[in-house]
């Protein structure tokens, strides 16, 4: 009876060894997998960070040239004396400022020259103003244009008022600050280059060419 009861001591301890030893096995994977999941997940996040940077200096943080340009015009007067080679112009123009950033557009006051022949022949002031992000702020002006300025001896002014067709340019620099992030400014000017073509005897734009 003695050696059946040590036996069966014997067999218990190598059974409990035996659960311990498969518990510590089992704890040991479980540790692992863990540790495969905790590594999974810092890579999968540090990859996320990566692309998120990516993304914001790719698109977000760069900072793109907004657009100023002159959209349309109509005209609330429109007169001309071929003989006298004069003419004079009160014209309603739309502007626009073009903002494709991931930030407002805030801009100065500014003053918008036209020309004729490289003579200065009006001008129209533009107040401050803000274009929103991935947007066009549009706004009219009413600027008077006259010729009193251009040689009235000059043969060709007389010739574009018989053709009924004046060819007209604008030039601007706008100047302001792209927000970004609502806190991050940076300066960004852009200048305004457009070819104004104006129909005389149907008073009406024919063709406005911005660069």
């Amino acid at each position: 009876m003695a050696v059946e009861g040590e036996q069966q001591l014997q067999t218990n301890g190598h059974a409990k060894q035996a659960e311990e030893s498969a518990n510590s096995i089992q704890s040991k994977e479980l540790r692992k997998k863990k540790r495969k999941k905790f590594l999974i997940f810092v890579a999968v996040s540090t990859l996320f960070q990566i692309a998120i940077t990516l993304f914001s200096s790719l698109y977000i943080m760069k900072v793109k040239t907004p657009k100023f340009r002159i959209r349309s015009a109509t005209f609330d007067v429109l007169s001309k004396n071929a003989e006298y080679s004069s003419f004079n112009i009160t014209m309603n123009a739309e502007f626009g400022v073009m903002n494709t950033n991931f930030g407002p557009y805030k801009y100065r006051d500014n003053t918008v020259y036209f020309f004729y022949k490289g003579v200065s022949i009006g001008k129209a002031f533009v107040s401050h103003g803000k274009a929103g992000f991935k947007s066009t702020k549009k706004f009219n002006v009413v600027v008077n244009l006259s010729s009193k300025d251009v040689l009235t001896k000059d043969s060709q002014i007389r010739n574009d008022l018989n053709s009924e067709t004046l060819i007209l340019t604008s030039k601007s620099k706008l100047e302001g600050k792209v927000a970004l992030i609502f806190v991050l400014k940076k300066k960004k000017s852009t200048e305004m280059d457009c070819t104004i073509t104006v129909g005389l005897a149907d008073k009406v734009i024919r063709n406005i060419d911005c660069d």
